[in-house]
């Protein structure tokens, strides 16, 4: 059997005990979560089934880079957690929060919006998740495709009622960013949920280059160098 003990998360990676045939090894994780440490299991499963030994394994799961845009951590050194995520349906994104939540920040701030020309139903459930597990939510827009932002944004907003959370609106997608990146404390965490990987945004007459990543990136260099 393979197990991991004396597992830890944080907004910096994941650190686990590798366990297997009598043997443990540590593991220094650079993706976030306590999902990637099932991950590592089954990838660590794989090698000693291949021959590989436990130490090895460890050393290559320590170098493993995250999939593009699911719960990508971004770091410039900032004293908070943030990460970008492609969860854009209420399991998504409760289970992201969630995961977030493992991680123990002081508050957790979170930037999401809802696709334009989908299933409306989900809009209102996901303002309700937001609000129910982030501390700070900031609903803005994702791709509004051919609806207007605000209608959007409106269909969310009628689902935050049944959380705690401070919940404030910038239909700018770039400025919210910004609002959750100035918004953030030491030791706080910040998820910008919804587009993940993709790097443009729809709009009714327009599609225009927008990477999530980078504009956390952005944000968080232009705060670092006014302090």
């Amino acid at each position: 059997d393979v197990s991991a003990r004396e597992v830890h998360c944080s907004a910096q990676g994941t650190t686990f005990r590798l366990c297997a045939r009598g043997e443990t090894a540590p593991v220094n994780l650079r993706l976030l979560g306590r999902f990637n440490v099932m991950n590592a299991l089954c990838a660590a499963g794989c090698g000693l089934a291949l021959g590989f030994a436990l130490s090895g394994i460890a050393e290559a799961l320590a170098t493993a880079e995250p999939v593009p845009g699911r719960f990508e951590r971004i770091d410039e050194g900032q004293g908070f957690g943030v990460a970008v995520d492609y969860a854009h349906s209420p399991d998504g994104l409760q289970n992201i929060l969630s995961s977030a939540r493992d991680l123990e920040p002081v508050r957790l701030i979170c930037v999401f919006g809802c696709g334009g020309d989908r299933d409306r139903t989900k809009r209102p459930q996901m303002g309700a998740i937001a609000s129910q597990l982030a501390d700070v939510a900031i609903i803005t827009s994702d791709n509004p495709r051919s609806e207007a932002p605000e209608a959007i944004i409106a269909d969310i907003l009628r689902g935050v009622g049944t959380g705690q959370a401070e919940v404030l609106v910038e239909p700018d997608r770039r400025r919210a960013i910004d609002l959750g990146v100035a918004s953030c404390r030491d030791g706080d965490m910040l998820v910008i949920a919804g587009k993940g990987h993709e790097t443009y945004q729809i709009f009714p007459t327009e599609t225009i280059h927008f990477d999530d990543r980078e504009e956390a990136r952005r944000a968080l260099r232009e705060r670092l160098s006014r302090e």
